[in-house]
């Protein structure tokens, strides 16, 4: 029987609060002191203009190299890093190991021109991917498609526009970039997930990944495409990608999010004056992305998901098919993720009651990740809801442990 994909029955959203609302289980690795502290950055970013005027103090003291990466490290960075450098990160990925749950780092370095930048980005991806076929907290290595080329040279492919000899010498580097990533990842036997990024430079990514996946995806899932469910063909993608990798003989990798372009993508299509590539409203990307997981979750045999959601719904579908299909909670093809310092009431719930969930585990130097970050406050600030949901639960974990502390003292 297939599952109701609409939102808003009382019965799921009742099921959903008795799975996700253990506050205990979420927040067991914070200490009293930094409850508070998260306390505080979500409350300032819920306010919408807090979050403007601290981004534009904070451009402005990066441009003027004003001293403030220890005010950065020790509130927003703290929140949404692990660490400046994978071994200051290693305690975060144990204790949360110790909670089952895995870790996936994403060196979130942005914003790169060069082939040098490159080639050190793709030196560390690689360094991470010798520690992913070594430590088994770490199961998923990941890359975005502009850490390995240049951002126009992406849209030039995409577009299908002839290139010039040094850009077909400079495309070819990129192509070389993703296959050592891949390469490596198949040797070691460990995963590899490839972001999705805007639009109108998705098209050169997706095929290229597709190719990788065919190389190295014969066996077992190696590769993962990210699939942007914002995007309404995103489905129609998907069966059709489904259809050529049966027909050439390879297994397909998904990573399914809802996106964190939006804004861009209809900016730029008002400009323009061509149609969004954006579902038109909130209920139709989760109808969307909840179609995605359902024909992903049908089609096993061949296809492997990762699941980056911050809905508590989305999650529970997932949880239900599993259920209806008697498959176990554990099941190798099915990973549950959210982002680190975000959604902790879902990634520890699913994770203490058996289910593969990973922790999206950004780090890197301070001023690297501040591109990372300030999209962080923007989209926590603008998508609705979000700061909301992640206040609200924080203040019910401290009125718990206030009250423990109540009954303690009498």
């Amino acid at each position: 029987m297939k599952p109701n994909l609409i939102f808003g029955k009382n019965e799921i959203k009742n099921m959903v609060r008795k799975i996700f609302n253990n506050t205990k289980r979420a927040f067991a690795l914070k200490s009293d002191t930094q409850l508070k502290k998260s306390l505080f950055i979500f409350n300032m970013m819920s306010r919408p203009i807090l979050v403007n005027i601290g981004t534009r103090l904070t451009n402005l003291g990066l441009s003027l190299k004003l001293p403030i990466d220890g005010l950065i490290k020790k509130t927003v960075f703290s929140m949404f890093c692990s660490g400046e450098s994978i071994e200051e990160s290693m305690k975060t990925v144990d204790k949360m190991y110790e909670m089952h749950l895995h870790t996936v780092f994403d060196y979130s370095s942005e914003g790169k021109e060069t082939d040098e930048e490159f080639d050190k980005d793709l030196k560390t991806k690689l360094e991470i991917l010798e520690l992913a076929g070594k430590r088994k907290e770490v199961p998923f290595t990941v890359f975005k498609p502009t850490g390995f080329g240049r951002f126009d040279l992406w849209v030039k492919v995409s577009e299908e526009k002839e290139l010039t000899s040094e850009e077909q010498k400079e495309w070819k580097k990129v192509e070389d970039r993703y296959d050592q990533m891949c390469k490596k990842a198949h040797k070691l036997n460990t995963r590899v997930l490839v972001d999705a990024e805007e639009s109108w430079m998705q098209k050169a990514s997706d095929d290229l990944v597709e190719e990788m996946m065919h190389r190295y995806n014969k066996e077992k899932v190696i590769v993962f495409n990210t699939v942007q469910c914002y995007k309404w063909n995103r489905l129609q993608y998907v069966k059709d990608l489904h259809i050529r990798a049966k027909n050439r003989g390879f297994k397909v990798g998904l990573k399914i999010v809802r996106g964190a372009y939006m804004e861009k993508e209809n900016k730029r299509a008002d400009k323009m004056g061509y149609p969004t590539p954006i579902c038109e409203d909130k209920e139709a990307t989760d109808v969307n992305f909840n179609g995605v997981l359902y024909y992903a979750m049908n089609n096993l045999e061949e296809i492997a998901i990762y699941i980056g959601t911050h809905n508590e719904v989305s999650s529970y579908l997932a949880m239900q098919i599993m259920e209806e299909k008697g498959l176990d909670h554990d099941d190798d093809r099915i990973w549950f993720s959210q982002l680190y310092g975000m959604s902790d009431h879902i990634s520890y719930n699913l994770a203490l009651n058996g289910y593969n969930s990973a922790k999206f585990t950004p780090f890197g130097p301070v001023q690297e990740v501040m591109p990372y970050l300030i999209r962080r406050a923007r989209e926590n600030s603008s998508v609705k809801g979000q700061a909301g949901r992640e206040l609200a639960l924080l203040r019910e974990e401290k009125q718990r442990r206030d009250g423990q502390f109540v009954k303690r003292i009498n």
